[in-house]
């Protein structure tokens, strides 16, 4: 898969493991498990992007005695979620037309 493709893909996941509730680097990794793999160092850079992109915002609290980041999503973030789900209508479209030809060609 093209890297940036990807990369897009998975911030978007990152998103949508936040919609609904804040949550921590730990819990996203935990969220996203059933659907996709991801790594602290890979979740973290996107985190950071996410951030400065201003479409997650970050807060600090104390948690069994240690400080935890909370994640939580901006409507920015939320508006980009939309926006892919949007993008991805088009792509689905496009993958029908690009795999039509296997489909037919499984029918005969």
């Amino acid at each position: 898969m093209d890297i940036q493709m990807k990369r897009g893909l998975l911030d978007v996941c990152v998103l949508a493991a936040i919609k609904d509730e804040d949550s921590y680097g730990y819990q996203i990794i935990r969220d996203m498990k059933p659907y996709v793999e991801i790594s602290e160092s890979t979740l973290y850079p996107i985190l950071r992007r996410l951030e400065a992109a201003e479409l997650l915002s970050v807060r600090t609290a104390e948690h069994n005695g240690r400080l935890r980041k909370y994640y939580h999503i901006t409507p920015a973030g939320l508006e980009r979620i939309e926006t892919f789900r949007e993008e991805w209508r088009e792509i689905m479209s496009i993958y029908k037309f690009v795999t039509k030809e296997d489909f037919v060609n499984d029918k005969e």
